[in-house]
């Protein structure tokens, strides 16, 4: 039996205008500006500002986002940097973490073949 399909909805009360940003070298900056229903500025809600950004590995390029908790894109401008860092620590981190659960998982052979027929190494 196949599972039935959510519905997906948008919110009206959380919708935001975005706005991107980018020097074309380091990443972008969105601006997220509130808006009601009609596409209307929402002056009791807050605008957002959130980076992007790759750092290039031996794997291929890793996406990083992060919020910036500032009031201006020129302020934005300013912080990206310190963002980027703490975001790429914060996901070198996360990488660490599951390599060392996946480490953990591993299952090591038991000398004799651990109750397995024809298992185990035979050295002559």
């Amino acid at each position: 039996m196949s599972e039935p399909i959510p519905e997906i909805t948008m919110d009206p009360e959380a919708l935001f205008r975005e706005e991107v940003f980018t020097d074309r070298k380091a990443g972008t900056i969105r601006r997220l500006s509130p808006v009601n229903a009609m596409g209307h500025d929402d002056p009791s809600r807050t605008v957002m500002f959130i980076g992007s950004s790759q750092v290039l590995t031996p794997a291929g390029a890793l996406p990083i986002a992060f919020e910036l908790d500032v009031t201006s894109l020129e302020a934005a401008v300013e912080a990206f940097a310190e963002g980027a860092r703490q975001a790429l620590e914060s996901t070198m981190e996360e990488l660490r973490e599951m390599q060392r659960q996946a480490a953990s998982s591993i299952v090591v052979p038991q000398p004799g073949g651990g109750g397995v027929p024809g298992g185990g190494i035979q050295i002559p």
